[in-house]
């Protein structure tokens, strides 16, 4: 499976939350360039995830089920630190938007994204979205573990 996908910066001030969101935690277990191996638990569920190399804003995704008590034991083994946020679903224009307000070590952090079927698909923004960050490594979940957002100077 392929997942092509754009990041944005969130305008707080114009952002309304219309759901309770979701409360997810991740990390990882393998953070190179030519792969990512996540444990995510979002809400009562739990998945494992390998992402590919990116090339342009693409790259190859495979996601699976596990059970939670796995998942608990495999946050133990990931790399520091882990990922704590809460993510919001919203429709706009007929497309899904994920906004992620994350807290701990990434307060203050906020980043959407949307999933598009080619990369050269267009689309509306909703007025919240703010400078696209997608080319930028810096706000990839995995490089947020290793170089934490409250870090950054």
């Amino acid at each position: 499976m392929k997942e092509i996908e754009r990041k944005y910066l969130v305008h707080l001030d114009l952002f309304k939350p219309e759901n309770e969101g979701t409360e997810i935690r991740q990390g990882y277990l393998n953070t190179v360039k030519e792969r990512t191996v996540r444990v995510r638990i979002k809400g009562d569920k739990a998945f494992l995830t390998i992402k590919g190399k990116v090339e342009g804003i693409t790259r190859p995704e495979f996601e699976y089920l596990i059970p939670l008590e796995d998942a608990q034991e495999l946050l133990n083994l990931c790399e520091p630190y882990l990922i704590e946020k809460i993510r919001y679903h919203i429709q706009y224009e007929g497309l899904l938007w994920e906004v992620d307000v994350f807290k701990g070590i990434n307060e203050g952090l906020v980043v959407a994204e949307i999933e598009l079927e080619s990369e050269d698909q267009t689309f509306e923004k909703p007025d919240w979205v703010g400078e696209e960050v997608t080319q930028d490594f810096r706000y990839y979940n995995s490089n947020l573990t290793r170089h934490p957002y409250t870090l950054w100077k």
